[in-house]
């Protein structure tokens, strides 16, 4: 078991918070004494903060610079056309 506090501000991770959930991937964007402002990218992005000490049961991977430019490629480009749908 890991925990937020393990994770550096950032820098995006894919997750697994507990055993049998999906797997996610976030950034931290702030860490504070005792925090972390997270920002969770789904179908729409959720901002939380979470305690330090809060539990993630696994970490699989820290995106490497090349792969988080190649996602939000991606994402931004999804996001694009999902407004442009709503225009029409």
């Amino acid at each position: 078991m890991y925990s937020y506090g393990l994770l550096e501000p950032g820098c995006y991770y894919l997750v697994q918070e507990q055993n049998d959930s999906a797997i996610e991937l976030l950034k931290v964007t702030v860490e504070t004494d005792h925090c972390m402002y997270i920002f969770k990218y789904g179908d729409e992005l959720v901002t939380q903060w979470k305690r330090r000490t809060d539990s993630i049961h696994d970490i699989l991977e820290c995106l490497s610079d090349a792969k988080a430019q190649a996602w939000q490629k991606q994402y931004n480009n999804n996001e694009e056309s999902y407004y442009e749908e709503d225009e029409e």
